[in-house]
């Protein structure tokens, strides 16, 4: 148990969580770079997401700005995350899991910082 979740729901959260960040990279590095880039970190971002955002596709509008889809399709593990995972699990607060990703990550970079002493 991890702060009190099952393991598997840590893990699960963490899969979810690097997915989601990762389809937010590919559109914040659209902004600056096409999608045809050599730049590594965009052909990553791209390789990457491309097969969740072809498995998407059916039920992305017609109309969204294709520099968008990535946000969209993030959107959707975000909304899984906050909203069915605690309704999953039995939980009647939303939002309760309150990301275990992101939660480790800013404990990470505030024990770096020296804002938290172990």
């Amino acid at each position: 148990m991890v702060d009190g979740f099952p393991v598997w729901v840590v893990v699960l959260d963490y899969i979810l969580g690097v997915v989601m960040w990762t389809l937010i990279g590919r559109f914040g590095m659209s902004i600056f770079l096409p999608e045809t880039s050599k730049f590594f970190f965009m052909r990553f971002f791209v390789r990457a997401t491309d097969p969740l955002i072809k498995r998407f596709a059916p039920i992305t509008p017609e109309f969204l700005v294709p520099m968008l889809i990535p946000l969209y399709v993030a959107w959707f593990f975000f909304m899984f995350r906050f909203y069915v995972m605690p309704w999953l699990l039995g939980y009647t607060v939303m939002g309760m899991l309150s990301f275990p990703l992101e939660s480790e990550l800013a404990l990470g970079v505030a024990y770096l910082v020296g804002l938290v002493l172990n």
